[in-house]
């Protein structure tokens, strides 16, 4: 069977989508675009816009960026009619959203910086709000996401900016189809791309299949107006199919009972987003009073509380005054945002009742984010007794089924017996499948003393204390991580989480880090928090995470304590802290500290936050990759722990590392069978090294029957050559990426030497610098939008600061053959390090100019920084006689480019112009120039150690 052709996919679809009930339409290019907008407006408003009424409506949609236009397009736009009255357009009828007009087309061609013609175009009231790009069958999908890209750099934004209002992409070759929000191309990622699902989680790759379901009129003007969120951060998301599915059961069964239920999404899975948009959509039905989403305050960090603020502003503050949500349960505040503690407050103290009992009677829907964890005490009953029409709704990544049950004083209940029913499910395998949540590499490490003959102890039957506390075990444990962090973390792109079984356990383990940097053993940055409360029975014991309660141990008089010893010690360790990062906290500020510490934490501040409890639940980091465990952990409390580490970020991040201390793989393993089934243990967890080392030697194979030395790279004739050579490398690249976090990972076990594979990853970047320099020259090129995946091979720590260190041996070299294996391998990094590329020259001139002058190797950086500064310097001057640019001007715009690490505007570029070029040339030319100073940082600031 021949690969089906573009051009014919294209046709296919525009006939299908007419079957649909879209309108086929011709246009070619903005001025069709712009009349046709005219026409479907009038008949969407039943109305008639004179030239100068219609000439202010579109001034009006012509302005801001994707983020503004996508408001924009859910206002009411005003204009001035021409008999002087205002009159009120709507752009889309986000109300009864099937009340649109439906109309497709493809090949309007659009002139920006190139001229770029799009596939497929859907218009909704003649607005472009959908994109569809196809690659014929058998290409990657990456290049059609690439491609709008492109689109986006080059054309979306030209004329009046119409295709800025785009609010969903899809891009398919056939067999494969996914759809993501519009977003500025810096804000955009390939694993936000998804694919869309039937109720039970069946995805739907094809099509035509796709097309049936999403694209049909009704449903995707839904989507738009209803599943598309605008965030705090100034950006589009659009639900998952899960998301949309688990949303429309909460409504379906508010609407038509007055039933309880919960929603089972893998922890992970993007619960909180879900339950928001659930409870937006809510707050819009006439027969409900008030929506109430419910968190526990231990989640709120940072990041949580400014989220929940753009719903309900003020309605999250770090207090316990309750009066505040008292008085919006008392007005007319629709939806309200407050924390189970306040809640619990607001219904039990009689000083509030008065305020209160108007609500007894009215249908107050509650929505309880995480609800496993809080929703087990008298609180759920009280809330259940207070509200007699209340509607309760959880959520949950792990809920609690009898066999993860924990018996309190009301009996063991499970999920079901306190919400009813699961209205949706989506597990763990199933998020892991679609790629929405990474697998775990779980390293089982033995770091106790056993006697001679044992091959095996379960470390879960050993309960003396003194086996655990043992300090030379907890100094082998600390050995182990100082040791292995850079591996499992990638040189620090990542950070860490060491959760481990009490609070005197974690007091020894930090002393042992903190001495061992004294010593200059490490480097690593390690943050602490923990609860001072009253000392209580080991909380380790059932396996389970306990719930902590700031105002249980923050308010507590210090009278009250056993012992000072806990809270004068988080007082050293946070002084610690405070030197670290020039801060003032104390336990005085305990919950500032909580948000500043997790902050940093997201922000990679912090390589490892040593905890007992806190921050293993609820706390969601992309660049957190690793926990590291010397606990007992069972059930829900195992996988929420392992979660922490398996949010999707980029290429690099190609799993969550766990490393256990002790022997959790039967615990491991029953909590897989339990929140999935017995037989998905291989799906979630990855392969054993000896696989990974099967595939890497496979992938050489493929890379070497393509091109048997990498020399042979250059005798690629053809693009369809070489393309094949960039897929078979990179397919190694990512397998060495997950290789290289094994502890026990080797270069001897591999089918290629380290230095073979950097010689063929030096050919790699040369093709990447080729087509990039192409690209520039606008040739039109079947690599263009290949994703080379650059970050796998970027080591930030071989920098020119490493690279001095080599001029030093190389200057210290007596022998002619030694200074030559020195240059060698000099050359060889410069080759292969994308970061040092365009260093090259310069560099190499230094070694063969000015390195022979240098008398003493401690001198080398001296003399290399002199170079490097005349270099840069002249680099600067030459730029602006180039381009004949204002010298100080430029400096100026490359300062604020550096400072602020935004790239300049198009109007700032003309400004340092000495000769502004005509308004035809304008956008080349800054382009040129904006390149230029792109090519002149990357050489002389980035990288540079």
């Amino acid at each position: 069977m021949t690969t089906q052709p573009e051009y014919i996919l294209e046709e296919n679809l525009v006939n299908q989508l007419q079957e649909l009930g879209y309108k086929k339409v011709t246009i070619k290019d903005e001025d069709d675009l712009i009349n046709n907008l005219k026409t479907q407006l009038e008949k969407h408003n039943s109305v008639s816009y004179s030239e100068t009424e219609f000439k202010q409506v579109l001034n009006h949609l012509s302005k801001g960026n994707i983020y503004e236009k996508a408001k924009t397009l859910r206002d009411r736009i005003t204009y001035t009619k021409d008999n002087g009255e205002t009159g009120y357009l709507e752009l889309i009828n986000q109300i009864h959203w099937c009340k649109n007009q439906y109309q497709v087309t493809h090949q309007i061609t659009m002139e920006g910086k190139y001229k770029n013609r799009y596939d497929v175009t859907i218009l909704i009231n003649g607005l472009p709000l959908v994109q569809i790009e196809l690659k014929r069958r058998g290409l990657e999908l990456k290049e059609a996401f690439n491609q709008t890209n492109r689109y986006e750099r080059h054309s979306f934004g030209s004329g009046k900016g119409l295709f800025q209002f785009i609010q969903l992409f899809v891009i398919s070759n056939g067999v494969n189809t996914k759809y993501y929000a519009n977003n500025p191309v810096k804000a955009r990622s390939f694993k936000q791309t998804f694919y869309w699902a039937d109720v039970n989680n069946k995805i739907i790759t094809q099509l035509s299949e796709f097309s049936k379901y999403f694209l049909e009129p009704c449903h995707l003007s839904k989507m738009i107006t209803k599943y598309v969120v605008l965030n705090t951060a100034n950006t589009l998301m659009v639900l998952r199919p899960y998301q949309y599915y688990a949303t429309e059961a909460i409504v379906e069964r508010v609407k038509k009972s007055n039933k309880f239920g919960y929603i089972w999404h893998t922890t992970g899975s993007g619960k909180t987003l879900t339950s928001f948009k659930t409870a937006q959509i809510l707050t819009n039905l006439e027969d409900v009073h008030k929506v109430v989403f419910v968190v526990d305050r231990k989640d709120l960090d940072y990041q949580t509380i400014k989220e929940f603020n753009s719903f309900s502003e003020g309605s999250i503050d770090a207090t316990n005054n309750t009066n505040a949500l008292v008085k919006q349960l008392s007005n007319d505040t629709k939806l309200i945002v407050t924390t189970i503690q306040k809640l619990n407050t607001a219904i039990s103290k009689t000083k509030h009742f008065e305020k209160m009992e108007n609500l007894q009677n009215e249908k107050v829907a509650f929505i309880f984010d995480e609800c496993h964890r809080s929703q087990f005490g008298d609180t759920h009953n009280r809330i259940k007794a207070f509200f007699n029409k209340s509607q309760m709704f959880g959520f949950t990544g792990t809920p609690i089924f009898k066999d993860n049950s924990v018996k309190n004083a009301l009996g063991k209940r499970t999920t079901k017996d306190l919400f009813d029913e699961c209205l949706h499910k989506y597990v763990i395998t199933d998020a892991i499948r679609d790629r929405n949540v990474l697998k775990f590499s779980i390293e089982y490490m033995s770091t106790l003393k056993v006697k001679e003959g044992v091959t095996d102890i379960k470390v879960e039957d050993i309960n003396t204390t003194e086996v655990f506390e043992d300090p030379i075990r907890l100094e082998n444990n600390v050995n182990y991580i100082i040791n292995n962090h850079s591996r499992k973390t990638h040189n620090k792109k990542f950070t860490a989480i060491f959760c481990v079984h009490n609070v005197k356990t974690l007091i020894a383990y930090y002393e042992l880090f903190k001495s061992k940097k004294q010593e200059g053993l490490h480097d690593l940055k390690v943050g602490t928090i923990f609860s001072y409360q009253a000392n209580q029975l080991d909380e380790d014991a059932n396996g389970f995470i306990p719930d902590e309660d700031y105002e249980d141990f923050v308010a507590e008089p210090s009278s009250q304590y056993d012992t000072k010893h806990t809270r004068e010690r988080l007082e050293e360790f946070i002084a610690d802290y405070n030197s670290m990062f020039q801060t003032n906290y104390s336990t005085n500020e305990f919950y500032s500290y909580y948000k500043d510490i997790g902050k940093r934490v997201k922000n990679r501040q912090v390589d490892v936050l040593l905890v007992v409890n806190m921050f293993l639940t609820g706390f969601d980091s992309k660049l957190l990759n690793t926990i590291y465990v010397d606990k007992n952990l069972k059930y829900h409390g195992l996988i929420q722990a392992y979660s922490r580490t398996n949010r999707v970020l980029d290429e690099v991040k190609s799993q969550g590392n766990v490393v256990c201390f002790r022997n959790l793989k039967e615990a491991t393993d029953e909590a897989i069978t339990l929140f999935s089934n017995k037989d998905a243990i291989e799906d979630i967890i990855i392969q054993p090294y000896e696989d990974y080392i099967k595939s890497f030697n496979e992938a050489v194979e493929r890379v070497q029957a393509i091109t048997p030395t990498f020399e042979s790279v250059n005798d690629l004739v053809s693009e369809a050559e070489e393309l094949e050579f960039v897929k078979a490398f990179r397919e190694l690249m990512r397998v060495k990426n997950v290789l290289s976090t094994f502890t026990e990972f080797s270069h001897e076990d591999l089918h290629m030497d380290e230095q073979t594979f950097e010689n063929y990853k030096s050919k790699y970047l040369d093709l990447y610098d080729a087509i990039k320099s192409e690209s520039q020259k606008e040739k039109v090129s079947i690599l263009n939008d290949i994703d080379f995946e650059l970050e796998l091979i970027r080591r930030d720590e071989i920098n020119v600061t490493y690279i001095l260190s080599l001029l030093a041996k190389l200057s210290d070299a007596k022998k002619p053959q030694e200074q030559e294996k020195q240059k060698k391998q000099i050359s060889d990094i410069l080759e292969s390090e994308i970061q040092l590329r365009s260093k090259k020259e310069l560099i190499e001139k230094f070694i063969e100019e000015n390195l022979p002058l240098v008398t003493d190797s401690d001198l080398i950086p001296n003399a290399f920084e002199d170079f490097w500064t005349i270099e840069k310097k002249s680099a600067i001057v030459n730029l602006s006689k180039e381009e004949n640019l204002d010298f100080k001007k430029l400096v100026d715009l490359v300062s604020n480019y550096l400072f602020t690490e935004k790239e300049p505007l198009r109007d700032k570029v003309i400004g340092v112009m000495n000769e502004r070029p005509s308004l035809k040339e304008r956008a080349k030319s800054s382009k040129r120039i904006i390149t230029k100073i792109n090519d002149f940082i990357e050489t002389f600031i980035n990288g540079m150690g």
